[in-house]
């Protein structure tokens, strides 16, 4: 099996930045297109939503209050597609909730305004290299079967005794993480390392609610689950697989 990427190391990037804020916008474009990188300004939500959709992007860089259509809607559609692109969230609302809403519904990462614009060419930079490593190692399968459950890594899908689930792509990336490695216990922070990547350190509960979320879809009784274990004072941990991976 071939060692899977999610980009293309060497061409010239090309970022979207939908922010309706012209001075910031004119400065996000000056420093991002110093890493050999085109970059597209939009200032109107639903515009930026349609160019998003119609072109492949190396990155998405939103801000969260945008006319027509707000940032998280925008991640929302992008996520709603089979094809993966990075985002950015770029908001002046700093509070906890906030950040975390924009989490879970796909977003790589969350900058709040005021921000330095070396930390942001700094995390675009980190967001890129996370996307150019290998989607898998050579030896992982690209299904995976746990009694009635059934994962397509390629497809990105999810049956349950026939019945397809529709996930979100970080509950599916969550979801293949534990399916891939069963028995094995994970702290919350390493999943947060694992899944979600550079930039999300002190949000342990996002794990926990995209867990409730999973749980909700995957088991018949989500209050005492099956699949996903909860090891009290460590983190969580996924059944041992009994039937061979496809």
């Amino acid at each position: 099996m071939q060692t899977q990427f999610h980009g293309k190391p060497n061409h010239r990037k090309r970022f979207l930045v939908v922010e309706d804020e012209t001075d910031i916008a004119n400065l996000i474009k000056l420093h991002l297109s110093s890493m050999d990188a085109d970059v597209t300004l939009v200032s109107d939500g639903a515009q930026g939503l349609e160019l998003a959709l119609s072109q492949p992007w190396d990155a998405v860089l939103l801000d969260l209050q945008l006319p027509n259509m707000d940032g998280l809607d925008i991640c929302r559609a992008i996520r709603a597609q089979a094809s993966y692109t990075p985002i950015i969230m770029l908001t002046s609302r700093s509070t906890e909730l906030d950040r975390v809403l924009g989490l879970e519904i796909g977003a790589d990462d969350y900058m709040v305004k005021p921000f330095s614009m070396v930390e942001l060419k700094a995390r675009v930079k980190a967001l890129l290299r996370r996307c150019q490593l290998p989607l898998q190692p050579v030896n992982e399968p690209e299904q995976l079967t746990c009694e009635n459950l059934f994962l397509d890594k390629s497809r990105r899908l999810v049956k349950l005794s026939d019945k397809t689930l529709e996930l979100t792509a970080k509950e599916f990336d969550l979801l293949w993480f534990f399916a891939s490695q069963p028995g094995k216990v994970f702290k919350r922070s390493e999943l947060l390392d694992r899944v979600w990547g550079y930039g999300h350190e002190g949000y342990e509960h996002t794990v926990n609610s995209h867990i409730n979320r999973l749980r909700s879809k995957l088991e018949k009784d989500p209050s005492d689950p099956h699949f996903i274990h909860t090891i009290w004072g460590v983190g969580y941990r996924f059944l041992e697989v009994t039937g061979e991976p496809s």
